[in-house]
């Protein structure tokens, strides 16, 4: 089930949501390698989706796109420690002229 899922988006995000911790976890492995690729279905997917949010944030934080920096600028608000902290990585990874402007404002070192 694994090989037939490797660089298959839909397939690793049916992994990912599996009830079988393993297979969940073997899903969200295989996105990762592929997160860049499909970043805005994946922006897509953490708008809606309520169990795997942080997992999809962690998956759009990695992928170094600039066009995830309106998610991770709204996750820098997120309620949850975890979600800012995350949100934070993912811009400084971004490092472009926007995302420290945008840490550097909420006090975010930079540097």
């Amino acid at each position: 089930m694994l090989r037939n899922a490797q660089g298959d988006y839909a397939r690793s995000l049916k992994l990912m949501r599996d009830k079988d911790p393993q297979l969940s976890e073997d899903g969200f492995h295989l996105l990762t390698l592929i997160a860049a690729d499909h970043i805005d279905e994946l922006i897509q997917e953490y708008r809606r989706d309520g169990p795997h949010r942080y997992w999809l944030l962690e998956l759009i934080a990695g992928a170094g796109s600039p066009r995830a920096f309106d998610v991770l600028a709204e996750a820098l608000d997120h309620e949850e420690e975890s979600y800012r902290s995350r949100a934070e990585g993912g811009l400084r990874a971004l490092d472009t002229k926007e995302a420290r402007r945008l840490l550097f404002e909420r006090g975010r070192r930079t540097r």
